[in-house]
C-alpha cells in the first residue's frame, strides 16, 4: 500500500473514531440551560418505591410552577400512595418528555409539606378541581423533591448536571 494511501485511511479513520467518541461524550450544560428547555413541561412521571421494593410512576402535574430551579412541587393527598411510598423511602425520580425528542430525569429526595403558608405560594385557582376547598382541603399536602442530579438527552446531544 502507498503512502499516501495509508494515511488518507489513517485519517478517514481518526475522524470515524472522532465522530462516534463525540456523539457519546456528555454535554455540558448549567441548569439554566435545563430550566429553558422545562418552561413548558408540566407533566411528568414521578417514581417512588414502595415498602416492598417496587418501582411505581404516575403522572404528576407541577401546576405551571416550572421555572426550574432544582425543585419541584406537587399537590396530593396525605393518604395516597405516593406520600406513603415517599414516607418509606425519599428518593425519588422525575421523568419528563419534550418536543423535539427531549428526555429529562431528575433524582433527588421527596419531603411532604404540610405549611399552609408554602402551599399557598405555589396554589394556582386550577387545582380546585381536585381539591375543592384549595389549600383547606383536609388532608391535602405537597411533595417537594429537591433535585441532586439531572440527566438529559435530546437527540445526539446529551449531559448531566448535579446540584
Amino acid at each position: 500500500m502507498h503512502l499516501t494511501r495509508k494515511i488518507f485511511l489513517l485519517v478517514e479513520l481518526t475522524f470515524y473514531f472522532l465522530r462516534c467518541y463525540s456523539s457519546r461524550i456528555m454535554a455540558v450544560k448549567k441548569l439554566g440551560d435545563i430550566s429553558r428547555k422545562m418552561r413548558k413541561l408540566d407533566i411528568c412521571m414521578l417514581t417512588t418505591r414502595t415498602a416492598r421494593g417496587l418501582l411505581t410512576s404516575r403522572p404528576m402535574s407541577n401546576n405551571g410552577d416550572v421555572e426550574y430551579d432544582g425543585n419541584s412541587y406537587f399537590f396530593s393527598y396525605e393518604d395516597s400512595s405516593v406520600v406513603k411510598d415517599i414516607k418509606e423511602s425519599p428518593q425519588v425520580n422525575l421523568g419528563f418528555e419534550g418536543p423535539k425528542h427531549l428526555y429529562i430525569s431528575v433524582s433527588g429526595r421527596a419531603r411532604i409539606i404540610r405549611s399552609k403558608t408554602t402551599m399557598e405560594e405555589h396554589w394556582l385557582p386550577e387545582l380546585k378541581r381536585w381539591f375543592d376547598q384549595g389549600i383547606n382541603t383536609p388532608g391535602i399536602v405537597m411533595i417537594h423533591v429537591k433535585g441532586n442530579r439531572i440527566k438529559y438527552w435530546q437527540q445526539e446531544d446529551q449531559g448531566e448536571i448535579r446540584l
